[in-house]
This record gives C-alpha cells, sequence and structure tokens, in this order.
C-alpha cells in the first residue's frame, strides 16, 4: 500500500491518519460536549491527556502480548521499529480510561455525561486510524481468496511492520474502519435523541466490542490465542467490554423501576 507520503521517508501515512483521526475525534466530542453544556476548555484537555495516555497504554500492551518475542529480542523494545508502531488499541483505551477517571475526579466533571460526549469520537478517530493502519499494512488480515482480497506489494510496509508480500489477505484493518464509522454514525443519532447518562458509551462498548470480536477472526496473530483458547486477548476483552455496556442498561432500567416505585 501507501506507508510513506510523497516517498519522504519522514512523512509516514500512517502517522498522519492517526492524527488526523485524533483531531476528528477531539472536534466531535468538543462539539458533543458543548451541546451537553460542559467546559470545552476541559474536553479539550481532556482529550489531549487521554492521548499521551493511550499512545503510552498500546505500546505497553503491545509489548505485554507480543511479550514472548521481545524476550527473545529485549533490543527491539527500545527500536525505531517498536516507536513507529501503532501497538494494541485496547491497550489504548484502557490507559486513556485511566487517566480520564483521574482527572474527572479532580475538575468534578460528569464522568458518564463527559463519557458519552466523546463515544462518538472515539470511534470516528479510530475509524480513520485504520485506514492509516490498512496504508501502512500493519494489523494485517489472515490468508484470502475472495473477490476483495488484498496484496502487499511494498516493500517497505513489509520491512516496517512485517506484512507479508505477494500474498492475498483479508484486508481486516478495512473492515474495523468501516464498523467504526457505522458505529460512529449511530452513536452520533443516537446522541441527538432523548437519552440517560452512560448511554452512548455503553452503547460504544457493546458495538465495538461486537464489531471487533468478530474482525479479530480474520486477523493474523503471530502470538496465537490466549490460554489455549479458540479466542485471544482481544476478543477476551471485547466480551468484557460488551458484557460492561449491557450491565448498565440492566442495572440502569432496574435502578429506573426501583425509582418509580419508591416515587409511587
Amino acid at each position: 500500500m501507501y506507508p510513506e507520503l510523497f516517498h519522504i521517508s519522514f512523512l509516514h501515512t500512517y502517522g498522519m491518519l492517526v492524527a488526523i483521526g485524533f483531531l476528528a475525534g477531539l472536534w466531535m466530542a468538543g462539539r458533543l460536549g458543548a451541546r451537553a453544556g460542559l467546559n470545552a476548555e476541559k474536553i479539550t484537555n481532556l482529550g489531549l491527556y487521554c492521548a499521551l495516555a493511550g499512545l503510552a497504554g498500546a505500546k505497553l500492551m503491545m509489548l505485554v502480548v507480543d511479550a514472548g518475542y521481545y524476550w527473545e529480542h529485549p533490543r527491539r523494545i527500545f527500536s525505531l521499529e517498536t516507536l513507529q508502531a501503532g501497538g494494541v488499541f485496547y491497550g489504548g483505551l484502557l490507559g486513556a480510561l485511566a487517566v480520564a477517571a483521574l482527572y474527572l475526579r479532580k475538575t468534578k466533571l460528569p464522568a458518564l455525561v463527559v463519557a458519552d460526549a466523546f463515544a462518538p469520537g472515539i470511534a470516528l478517530g479510530h475509524a480513520i486510524g485504520r485506514i492509516g493502519c490498512f496504508a501502512a499494512g500493519c494489523c494485517w488480515g489472515t490468508e484470502c481468496h475472495l473477490p476483495w482480497a488484498v496484496t502487499f506489494r511494498s516493500m517497505a510496509a513489509s520491512q516496517l511492520v512485517g506484512v507479508p508480500l505477494g500474498l492475498p489477505l483479508h484486508p481486516a484493518q478495512l473492515y474495523e474502519s468501516a464498523a467504526e464509522f457505522v458505529i460512529f454514525g449511530i452513536l452520533y443519532w443516537r446522541f441527538g435523541r432523548p437519552h440517560g447518562r452512560g448511554d452512548i458509551i455503553s452503547l460504544y462498548l457493546i458495538l465495538y466490542g461486537a464489531a471487533r470480536f468478530v474482525v479479530e477472526f480474520f486477523r493474523y496473530h503471530e502470538q496465537g490465542n490466549l490460554w489455549g483458547t479458540p479466542l485471544d486477548a482481544s476478543q477476551w476483552i471485547s466480551l468484557v467490554l460488551i458484557a460492561a455496556g449491557a450491565a448498565h442498561f440492566v442495572v440502569g432500567k432496574r435502578w429506573a423501576k426501583s425509582a418509580t416505585g419508591a416515587r409511587g
């Protein structure tokens, strides 16, 4: 594909698209946050802090998931290859959530309202970022012989991320990108309708968790599945996210019924 723009070695397509995705997501969060009556400056600051934490978390989880490889090649931890790698999205998400929790506690912003405002932006930014993955060749899919299979031929991409050349593969990156664009549309539509606190972020957890769970079956995993099960680490995390999102709606409805009964 096109891991470098305009044949300039330092201008990587992946980095450009991730940056565009981040800015688009932050803009969307600020816009929806304003509609929810939140402080625009605090929302922007939160987005920046979460971005830094997300980068660190994604890299850290990449080291954990590929621990065997880095144990055998410890010098790779500090290599340019590792620095340029995007990391594991779920690690970035967990890192961002941890920092967000600390920031919200300090600023006393309503956590669920903020999370709802950020959810569509997260989906939008991630959708754009996955196009960057496709351009760079990372997060490639398993072998595929369907009409829409893609074949990478860029030596730069192979050297940078290790994607196999000349082999038809599932465009797993585009599967996830398309799913995220659809999720963004659903969340944006739902945000504009009456909803309870936490409904949007919970819906995101359910939809993205389900989409990622399915996409993982079409992605190549050098490290194999987790604990000898048919599922990899990302799929187990997906199930946890789906359960967390569903729990919000179940518990929320019970609380609503209890409150109605108490008032009656």
